[in-house]
């Protein structure tokens, strides 16, 4: 059974939104703060972010609208290069989202627990079974039907925005910080921060902020089920993109503003801090809410997506046909997403370590987000897509060469960082050829 179309522009921008802001916005400043060292770098950091991410949005967005099929991330590889470096890619790509799933859903187990759990559960033993019961409830609602997936995304997306705006009005209501620090000072103080340990340091920050930024890309792995496309997929990509630009620099001036930057820097717990800013002793239960929420958008989009990649991989036999079965009226794979979901959980009992997994992650994302993002150099030479009329970037090839060059760059960033986690991560990438050998032997 084929995918059938059934997603609209609404659909697909939610989707987007909640990609792309997960627990990063209400974790990530503090540690990017420590990086930057001061607010010129920190902001710095946070717009050359968003202008990259807009780099790459707009080339995901052609590519997305010359190529708009199911599992299109794997596709665009297995298409543009080889499908043994798509596989190898993309194993890595769906062990690594399983991982960053379950992570994120135990940090948001962590938040949630205190707040509605009875005082005997809220310890370890009760922010596993929040775990469970988060990953139960998403695998439910996904399993009765892409629309009731699709449905719960948008409630969880907009009460996700209506939160953080929630946490941007401190900009207004709250004096700023007796720290008195300004928002952008006029100027670096070039006696602790030379060049090198300027660009160290702004490099550094990108890891952490391309991190935060990222997740738009996986929404060509929806490609199957948009309606129009050509249209929708560029549309929505760009006006998410916008509105997350939007919500994360206002909640970063709304952290510098109102806690002072040397605050941010000494807080693990941002958003704890700025709810109690506004709440009193009840905002850090509410921003206990604001990331659960966000958590719940997060691994959402996931389940939507990643059985997508594998219904790719079972249509080039990659994987066994059983991967590619599609209910015919729900649109779900439905032993496909069992498989995704028990996944989630495997890694959730392998995972040890959310900051190493971070750097796992960073690695091989970065190098296949460049590989990717170069696929639109090959698609235009071949003239693949030309037929649709489609979105077409303009400023082309600047703008898909400065993407590829800084997400290159943060690579470097990460191995010169964390050097054994990087060779790890490229142990698990290269380990992909052999299995996908095995695979295309067997399958």
């Amino acid at each position: 059974m084929s995918i059938k179309p059934k997603l609209g522009f609404f659909d697909l921008t939610m989707i987007i939104v909640s990609m792309v802001i997960g627990i990063g916005i209400f974790r990530n400043p503090s540690i990017i703060a420590q990086h930057a060292g001061n607010e010129t770098i920190f902001f710095l950091a946070w717009v050359l972010g968003a202008v990259v991410s807009i780099c790459g949005a707009l080339t995901f967005a052609e590519i997305g609208s010359r190529y708009p099929v199911a599992g299109g991330y794997y596709k665009l590889f297995s298409l543009c290069y080889h499908p043994a470096l798509a596989f190898m890619l993309i194993w890595t790509y769906i062990l690594l989202n399983a991982g960053s799933t379950a992570a994120v859903a135990f940090i948001g187990a962590q938040y949630i627990t205190p707040v509605i759990m009875p005082a005997s559960l809220q310890n370890a033993g009760g922010e596993k079974l929040m775990f469970y019961l988060i990953i139960g409830l998403l695998f439910i609602l996904n399993f009765l039907g892409i629309r009731m997936g699709a449905r719960t995304q948008n409630v969880l997306s907009m009460v996700k925005i209506v939160l953080m705006l929630i946490f941007i009005s401190a900009l207004f209501f709250i004096s700023p910080s007796e720290n008195k620090i300004s928002i952008l000072p006029d100027t670096v103080d070039s006696g602790s921060h030379p060049v090198s340990t300027f660009i160290t340091a702004l490099g550094m920050s990108l890891i952490a902020i391309f991190f935060t930024y990222g997740g738009y890309q996986n929404i060509v792995n929806l490609g199957g089920d948009v309606k129009s496309p050509q249209h929708t997929i560029p549309k929505a990509i760009l006006f998410a993109i916008g509105i997350v630009f939007l919500l994360y620099l206002s909640i970063n001036i709304a952290y510098v503003k109102v806690l002072g930057f040397e605050q941010v820097q000494q807080s693990p717990l941002i958003a704890a801090d700025l709810g109690k800013v506004l709440f009193g002793n009840t905002g850090a239960a509410f921003a206990s809410v604001a990331i659960f929420i966000s958590v719940l958008g997060f691994i959402n989009s996931q389940l939507m997506h990643n059985p997508r990649v594998l219904y790719a991989m079972a249509e080039e036999k990659i994987l066994p046909a059983i991967f590619m079965k599609v209910h015919a009226e729900k649109q779900v794979q439905e032993f496909t997403l069992i498989f995704i979901t028990v996944l989630v959980v495997v890694m959730f009992l392998l995972l040890q370590n959310y900051s190493n997994l971070l750097n796992y992650v960073m690695f091989n994302d970065t190098i296949s987000l460049a590989c990717a993002a170069f696929c639109i150099f090959i698609m235009r030479k071949r003239k693949t897509g030309d037929e649709s009329k489609g979105f077409r970037i303009r400023w082309f090839p600047v703008l898909p060469a400065i993407f590829i060059l800084m997400q290159l760059t943060v690579t470097v960033n990460i191995v010169y960082s964390d050097t054994i986690n990087s060779l790890i991560g490229l142990v698990v990438l290269l380990c992909g050829f052999p299995l996908y050998v095995l695979l295309k032997k067997i399958v």
